[in-house]
């Protein structure tokens, strides 16, 4: 083997190691964001079930709740697409697109009162919602379609999907 190859590949390979390592360190970090959101969300709910203010939370309160519940769901999809990416080194355009479209959505969800005052946020997350969905179909179609792969001559053409 060349010298310019072997160094090539040994630099390469170091790239790929840094790689690895940065995304075990965003692992962690994202854990450990994680487990501070559910902490601060279970302490959060905890106080307003123990100081009896439970039954007056269907208003902002339980918005506060369901934004707080998505944010967790937003990151353990970050920390999906992190470990998905050190096990496989493919970005899967699915999960980043269904992450995008859950934190799109609970910016929806959480819009504060006085939102319908500003129409270009609510054109801009409308845009945002509907190409993010027109593209994960897109990709979900692109996956789904079938093959034709021919056995032979004059033999029957057999459906391979890919996944």
């Amino acid at each position: 083997m060349s010298g310019p190859t072997r160094s090539r590949r040994s630099f390469l390979g170091l790239v790929d190691a840094g790689e690895r390592e940065v995304a075990r360190l965003l692992t962690l970090i994202t854990t450990v964001v994680i487990c501070a959101a559910i902490i601060q969300l279970m302490i959060s709910l905890g106080s307003k079930l123990l100081t009896g203010s439970a039954a007056t939370w269907l208003g902002d309160d339980l918005i506060k709740i369901l934004g707080d519940l998505l944010t967790v769901l937003i990151a353990l999809e970050v920390l999906q697409n992190i470990t998905s990416y050190l096990r496989r080194h493919v970005v899967q355009i699915e999960l980043v697109l269904v992450t995008a479209l859950t934190a799109v959505s609970r910016k929806v969800i959480v819009l504060p009162s006085g939102a319908e005052n500003k129409p270009q946020l609510l054109v801009g997350l409308g845009i945002a919602v509907v190409s993010l969905s027109a593209a994960y179909w897109l990709v979900k179609r692109a996956n789904a379609t079938p093959t034709r792969t021919r056995l032979g001559r004059g033999s029957a053409t057999t459906l391979d999907y890919q996944d």
